[in-house]
């Protein structure tokens, strides 16, 4: 079927504010990683070589993020999507995740940029966008992925382009920022970033659940000490918990202790034992298990892969 004329001018528009988009994060980082900005919230991605076989696992903190340029491939427990030619990708709480890149190279680096949602605005947004209330949702997810629009893309690009005025970091950036909560709460999921800060719903019962588990990973706790802590059920909680993050209490938990042993190994030097007991594990062989589960090899063969710079 042959596209409308509204079409065309809005994949277009689509298309330039993308590259826009682009040219602003490429002016501003040129190293490969992930790079804070002097505006609170506002980070940038770049990496200019593809992973074929390894992937990088982190936390995915609640954010908004488009991919300017380039291809990432993003997995949330068993959900698997794909961010590139100015998709924007919806975290609307913390979650571990899985990256690859596929599509970047040293002339066309992959190029991203991530607004951390602020909960304290969207909640002072929430009555504003949704006057008679939320509308009912239907099947949540982890995270969620929106083709490219123009005004939300837009909205993005002047937040970074204030990092061209030092006088603009301030007010400018806090409009700015304003503004791509509004069109990201006005958009088909917006909904479910409203309900995940809206105060007595359920699901903002689970991302206080998150919240804890992430403050306190190394501790133990009972799945049913956990619902009571916000007031759900056992049943209820580990439903909804499920249908928020795509995984169970304890595999989150497991997924959060993990990263943070590899992190603490890393860059903090930790010995395999140390990392194991300061993450919480007793058992250092079920750690190991735990371990070449998740990241695919043993703790002391993937430290040493990435140590040798075998992989990124």
């Amino acid at each position: 079927m042959a596209k409308t004329h509204m079409e065309v001018v809005a994949e277009e528009q689509t298309r330039q504010e993308t590259l826009r988009l682009a040219r602003l994060i490429e002016a501003h980082v040129t190293r490969d990683g992930t790079a804070e900005t002097a505006i609170q919230g506002l980070y940038f991605n770049r990496y200019s070589r593809t992973e074929p076989s390894d992937y990088m696992y982190t936390m995915q903190w609640p954010t908004v993020g488009i991919a300017a340029q380039g291809t990432k491939i993003i997995k949330i427990g068993k959900q698997t999507s794909e961010y590139s030619g100015s998709r924007i990708l919806v975290a609307p709480v913390a979650v571990p995740i899985s990256m690859q890149t596929i599509q970047a190279s040293s002339s066309e680096p992959f190029l991203g940029v991530g607004v951390y949602l602020d909960p304290h605005k969207i909640a002072a947004l929430i009555p504003k966008i949704y006057p008679n209330g939320l509308p009912k949702t239907g099947k949540r997810s982890a995270s969620y992925v929106l083709e490219g629009e123009p005004a939300l893309i837009g909205a993005v690009a002047r937040l970074v382009a204030c990092l061209d005025e030092p006088g603009d970091n301030g007010l400018l950036a806090s409009l700015a920022a304003d503004e791509i909560f509004v069109r990201l709460l006005r958009s088909p999921i917006g909904v479910y970033v409203a309900e995940t800060v809206l105060a007595g719903s359920n699901v903002q019962r689970v991302a206080k659940a998150i919240d804890w588990l992430r403050s306190h990973f190394a501790e133990s706790l009972t799945i049913a000490e956990l619902a009571a802590m916000v007031h759900l059920s056992e049943s209820s909680f580990r439903e909804y918990f499920k249908s928020v993050t795509s995984m169970s209490p304890l595999q989150y938990q497991k997924a959060l202790r993990l990263q943070e042993a590899r992190r603490l190994m890393l860059s903090g030097g930790r010995d395999i034992t140390t990392a194991c007991r300061l993450v919480g594990y007793i058992s250092d062989s079920q750690f190991s298990r735990d371990y070449s589960r998740f990241f695919g090899n043993p703790p002391s063969r993937d430290i040493a892969k990435w140590k040798s710079g075998l992989i990124s």
